[in-house]
């Protein structure tokens, strides 16, 4: 390990992970991946991006202006506080088997609801203006999930046109979980 690199305890799949990778490489930083399984043992959650923000401003992640920084944490509190955690594993295990991906379903499409409607107001290339923000990296891994457990995103036209411009960002292409050092063979890209 390089002195004063950051290390990123981090799982392939796990959406935390993916919006912390997505920031690190939107602001340039090299890390140590160290691979967790979140899977074995209750797993670990990581609390890192608002530091990020704060320690390494540029790029800004939220924006200067007051109410488009307030819209990016609503959007982006939405998606890891109010979708995301509902199709967690962790959840879907006090779910019958039967039911995982109705429940899995339920939840985003209910999420995605509220959230298509507010993109539409604060949309503009991405999901708050012109600039990529904390909520484009909350969207990404929320829309990978719902096409995991195979969400209609045919409603959802705003949420796939950002997603589709995000996609094709770099940050978002070298953070994505088909090229993690722990992504199962099968999954790689």
């Amino acid at each position: 390990m390089q002195a004063g690199k950051p290390i990123l305890y981090s799982y392939f799949r796990s959406s935390c992970s993916w919006r912390v990778r997505i920031a690190l490489a939107l602001k340039g930083i090299d890390y140590e991946t160290v691979p967790i399984n979140l899977i074995k043992d209750g797993g670990q959650q990581l609390a890192i991006i608002e530091y990020l923000e704060e320690t390494r401003p540029t790029p800004r992640l939220l924006p200067q202006d007051p109410k488009k920084r307030a819209s990016v944490r609503m959007i982006s509190d939405l998606i890891a506080g109010g979708i995301q955690p509902l199709q967690n594993l962790s959840v879907l295990k006090q779910v019958r088997e039967e039911m995982q991906l109705t429940w899995a379903q339920n939840a985003i499409t209910s999420g995605f609801n509220a959230l298509e409607q507010i993109l539409q107001s604060t949309a503009g290339i991405y999901c708050v203006g012109d600039e990529v923000t904390m909520a484009d990296l909350c969207l990404v891994p929320q829309v990978a999930n719902a096409e995991r457990f195979k969400v209609d995103l045919t409603p959802y036209p705003t949420i796939s046109s950002i997603n589709k411009r995000l996609l094709v960002l770099e940050a978002f292409q070298v953070s994505h979980p088909c090229r993690q050092p722990d992504t199962p063979t099968e999954l790689r890209a």
